[in-house]
């Protein structure tokens, strides 16, 4: 009897072991771009599976076309941009900001037909001017929806950076892929983009020009975002912990040694139509500035919420308190 005790207990114990050992199947909405990078990379290392977790990414076009998947509940982390999650928060929606990936990776560029009027010496309303004075139209300028990153970024760029006249500019919104089309076959003049489609569109037609960085357009811009849900966060605590050490890991080996972060990336996004040369060049541009730490976007981020709020995006800006929870971060960086 005893003998029998001891093995229904050990079999118990086993059962619990094994059934912590299983992971647990997290749903990623993520856009492809470089500022996803420490996730990719959190992901092709192993680090996520050893935190507990399996990573199964659905792909989106931008932060605003995830928001509903994270409204639904497809999806338990959100990989993107951080104005969204403000928006969608206004209206409910809850999520919990645990990292930042990266700040400033928006750019504008000039497509060949606009970027001669880019000239040293002229400020950039003035060209938007001249072009328009020249070609008889505004320059119609790409970016994805309004209340997401790229978009919000631009209109602050031409409107409140370089004092464009808005009659000399039209932002016509599309996805990231359609964006980066747009601009190497002329459907538009210019766009804000990010890496990888600034090292891409340059690499194919050297005429496209980089005409503001992200500092330039909004500084300390803040960007990619990896956010978990309540219900997530709340059932997977030390999952969610596990996710976040391996991302803060990522960031300093994106920082460190990105040569050797570049095939995961690459594995990631590449897919066959991206090389590996054109991903391992993307991670060190100008348009790559990888920070883990959600605390050093939350001012940028009520900064350009009220931004949102002045052209029309958000009713009224929320506060923001709720939104981040950088306790996570705040673990992982204390860990050696």
């Amino acid at each position: 009897m005893f003998r029998m005790l001891i093995a229904a207990a050990a079999g118990a114990v086993l059962a619990v072991s094994a059934a912590a050992a299983q992971p647990v199947t997290a749903r990623v909405g993520v856009i492809p771009i470089i500022g996803a990078a420490p996730i990719f990379v959190t992901d092709g290392k192993g680090w996520a599976k050893e935190a507990g977790l399996d990573l199964k990414f659905t792909t989106f076009e931008s932060g605003p076309n995830m928001i509903q998947a994270l409204a639904s509940g497809t999806i338990d982390i959100y990989v993107a941009g951080v104005m969204p999650l403000a928006v969608a928060r206004a209206k409910g929606i809850e999520s919990k900001v645990v990292t930042a990936t990266a700040v400033e990776e928006m750019v504008f560029v000039a497509g060949p037909k606009l970027a001669p009027y880019f000239r040293e010496g002229v400020p950039p309303a003035q060209a938007l001017k001249d072009f328009r004075a020249k070609e008889g139209k505004p320059a119609r300028l790409a970016a994805q929806p309004p209340g997401s990153v790229p978009n919000t970024t631009l209109q602050h760029w031409l409107w409140q950076v370089a004092k464009a006249d808005k009659a000399d500019a039209e932002i016509v919104s599309m996805g990231i892929d359609a964006t980066q089309q747009a601009v190497l076959v002329g459907a538009v003049e210019g766009a804000a983009i990010r890496e990888p489609a600034l090292t891409i569109v340059q690499g194919r037609n050297p005429n496209i020009k980089l005409v503001a960085t992200g500092g330039q357009m909004f500084p300390s811009q803040p960007g990619t975002v990896v956010a978990v849900t309540p219900a997530f966060a709340k059932a997977h605590p030390e999952k969610v912990q596990g996710l976040v050490d391996a991302l803060v890991k990522a960031d300093k080996l994106l920082k460190e040694r990105p040569d050797e972060a570049a095939p995961l990336v690459e594995a990631a996004l590449g897919k066959g139509i991206v090389d590996l040369a054109t991903i391992r060049k993307a991670l060190t541009s100008p348009a790559s500035r990888f920070v883990a730490d959600p605390r050093a976007i939350v001012e940028a981020t009520a900064k350009m919420q009220d931004f949102q709020v002045s052209i029309g995006t958000l009713d009224k800006a929320a506060p923001l308190d709720g939104l981040f929870d950088p306790s996570f971060y705040e673990k992982a960086a204390g860990k050696p």
